[in-house]
């Protein structure tokens, strides 16, 4: 398993939005603002995503992924891990949504329209890049 910095560990239990790197099938990255939730015993990050975007489908065809959170005290300063999906864990009933609205500060965030087709990626962190 993958050392996060002590120094820079709050990045990741701190609800600092990261920003999910994906490549899509045609090669192309493709980036976009997530909530997570870090696990430290099990070394992996957590995201709510849909079976029906471009992100799943780019995992289903290339399961590398990278995470960047920068430093909200020093801009210049960041985390980069990256990794790959180990697990995609369905979520028919939605309920992780709310979980990561109440760590971004609304304990009230309902579970969204698209429940049905929610899903857990599981981002197992193979590397560690920092400034």
């Amino acid at each position: 398993m993958v050392t996060i910095p002590d120094s820079l560990v709050h990045l990741l239990t701190d609800p600092n939005f990261g920003y999910l790197a994906t490549v899509r099938p045609d090669g192309v990255p493709q980036v976009n603002p997530m909530w997570f939730l870090y696990d430290p015993q099990a070394g992996t990050l957590r995201f709510t995503h849909t079976s029906k975007r471009a992100k799943f489908r780019n995992l289903q065809h290339n399961p590398a992924m990278a995470l960047c959170v920068t430093d909200p005290a020093n801009p210049y300063g960041y985390l980069e891990v990256r990794g790959h999906l180990s697990e995609v864990i369905p979520d028919p009933t939605g309920a992780f949504y709310p979980v990561l609205g109440a760590r971004y500060g609304n304990p009230d965030t309902p579970i969204p329209p698209d429940f049905a087709d929610r899903v857990i990626l599981v981002m197992t962190i193979d590397h560690v890049s920092e400034r």
